[in-house]
């Protein structure tokens, strides 16, 4: 075989072979390293005389071991003194389990961290209780030693606990990601034959320090309604006459945190669905939603739309019209 007919087929062979091992590079380039749970730390109860004024220190001393741990973004405190601040709740360590699907729509968070400080004898105890939000269940983690020990050295020891016990039990607690399928399935399930009214939705997006965004939230929850029988009128090019309600509200996805080559993005939605015709407030919602990526535009449009499929399952329900019996 002559040099030219190989260097030939072994350019064909690139040709053909090439953009598929670059695809799959480019997959596996797609695939997150080690998976980031958005996690929120209450305050730790003091119990016995000895534990007096400790659950503060422990709290702060416990955040700076969490912060820079691979597997976790910490919820920043004053956003989470604020949030919760502005639906009645508190930072208290008596934080209920059923209060912590809540506290994980207002602040993202998947976990929440909290405990106690316990004085017995001469001897002192730091217990972590650790709740999922979307599953509701409660593990728990300890460590022990002299109440004279140095603080810092038995946070140091809860602060692996604590992310070792994630590590083992992040099935347990945190919920699988349901497919967009799934869901709008279960949406059609639950809605039936119901009578649906015409809809239109107009959401404000923009994600902090980008001149322009995808309308992600307002596409998702417009392919939602559709998905499921609603008839929906475009907000830029359709008459407002002839919708029966408007779903309007605003999204907004922002920076949080670097770990490694990922990136995280927090993203708030707030939903408000008005009947028309009488002005009417049929459902108001908000969400937030923390999600890791390789790139910020991606974080921040996965995070937007992953907060309008979670408000869809919410809102739509509201929305239909009981038919009335003959």
């Amino acid at each position: 075989m002559s040099r030219s007919i190989v260097g030939t087929v072994f350019a064909v062979v690139v040709f053909l072979v090439g953009p598929s091992l670059g695809q799959e590079k480019k997959e596996e380039d797609k695939k997150p390293e080690k998976a980031v749970y958005p996690a929120a730390l209450f305050a730790f109860e003091e119990r016995g005389a000895g534990a007096r004024d400790m659950g503060q220190k422990v709290i702060d001393l416990l955040f700076a071991k969490l912060v820079v741990a691979e597997g976790l973004h910490l919820v920043d405190r004053e956003d989470l003194k604020k949030t919760l601040s502005e639906a009645e709740l508190n930072l208290s360590g008596a934080v209920k389990a059923s209060e912590a699907n809540k506290v994980g729509q207002l602040t993202g968070a998947k976990l929440l961290v909290t405990g106690s400080v316990v004085h017995v004898d001469k001897k002192l105890y730091l217990v972590a209780k650790i709740i999922g939000t979307e599953t509701g269940r409660v593990v728990g983690a300890s460590v022990d030693g002299k109440a004279t020990d140095e603080l810092d050295g038995l946070v140091a020891k809860l602060a692996e606990k604590v992310i070792d016990t994630i590590t083992r039990q992040s099935d347990l607690l945190v919920a699988k990601v349901a497919t967009r399928k799934d869901r709008i399935a279960g949406l059609k399930e639950q809605l039936k034959k119901g009578g649906r009214p015409t809809v239109m939705v107009k959401v404000a997006e923009r994600h902090v320090g980008a001149v322009t965004i995808d309308p992600a939230a307002q596409t998702e929850l417009m392919l939602f309604l559709k998905e499921t029988g609603f008839e929906v009128i475009d907000a830029e090019e359709g008459m407002k006459s002839k919708a029966d309600v408007i779903i309007s509200g605003e999204g907004v996805s922002t920076f949080a945190a670097r770990h490694g080559n990922l990136m995280t993005v927090k993203a708030r939605l707030e939903i408000k669905a008005v009947e028309r015709s009488t002005d009417k407030v049929l459902a108001v919602d908000r969400h937030t939603v923390v999600v890791v990526d390789l790139t910020e535009p991606l974080a921040g449009k996965s995070a937007l739309q992953e907060a309008a499929a979670v408000i869809a399952e919410r809102l739509l329900p509201k929305l239909i019209k009981e038919e009335k019996k003959p």
